[in-house]
């Protein structure tokens, strides 16, 4: 993010119900590891392919929070954008998601209310082949307008 200027993302008078956003992800060993690190989460079913093969899964899946952790990715960075918060979420995993895999999320706002200051946003990720491996929804804080004469200058933080 060096050298880039970070504006703040969409403020809850400049979003639409029914506004869209698709981002796909491809899961690699190297960020399996770095989030079992950062966890020091040794789940053999995340990681062992011996212990795995003999689960009804056949073959190690990636943890549920990572794939929250690119939902809430694609959130505060995108839809709605730099300053938002997510404060609720309900979502489900009917299939695992599989090392290697790649993923493509859907974000849609399905309801905005303006006086408690919340959007609510469905997701869908689905793998390669087509099959649902995330649903559900979110309720979301997007950023707020600053008060500060000074609120210009979260352009030039790099």
């Amino acid at each position: 993010m060096l050298g880039k200027k970070r504006k703040l993302g969409k403020k809850i008078n400049d979003l639409q119900t029914g506004e869209k956003f698709t981002k796909s992800f491809t899961i690699e060993d190297r960020d399996l590891l770095i989030y079992l690190g950062l966890t020091d989460d040794a789940n053999p079913l995340y990681i062992q392919h011996d212990y795995a093969s003999q689960t009804p899964f056949k073959r190690p899946v990636v943890p549920t929070v990572m794939i929250v952790g690119m939902v809430s990715s694609m959130i505060s960075m995108h839809l709605p954008g730099p300053g938002s918060h997510i404060t609720q979420q309900n979502l489900q995993y009917p299939k695992p998601l599989y090392h290697y895999a790649e993923v493509r999320f859907h974000l849609e706002i399905v309801d905005i209310n303006k006086k408690d200051h919340y959007i609510q946003l469905e997701v869908q990720g689905y793998d390669g082949e087509g099959e649902e491996v995330v649903k559900g929804n979110l309720i979301v804080q997007p950023p707020y307008e600053p008060d500060s004469m000074n609120a210009i200058s979260l352009e030039n933080f790099y």
